[in-house]
């Protein structure tokens, strides 16, 4: 068989975690920040997880995961 691919768009956006879980980064912080409230961009700045019912498809594009 041969060698699974990883797919490089998805390994730059998620890491899987040691319990199997699937981080990645929040959106809307690339850019107009001003408007937001530091509140806002605090939370932003925490890391999200993978809803379980993507998390399959994600897991696919990782093969190492």
């Amino acid at each position: 068989m041969p060698k699974l691919k990883t797919k490089k768009g998805a390994a730059k956006r998620f890491k899987i975690t040691e319990s199997g879980k699937v981080k990645k980064n929040k959106a809307f912080r690339g850019h107009i920040m001003t408007k937001k409230s530091a509140k806002r961009k605090r939370n932003l700045r925490k890391p999200d997880y993978v809803s379980p019912g993507e998390k399959k498809s994600v897991k696919q594009m990782l093969p190492y995961g």
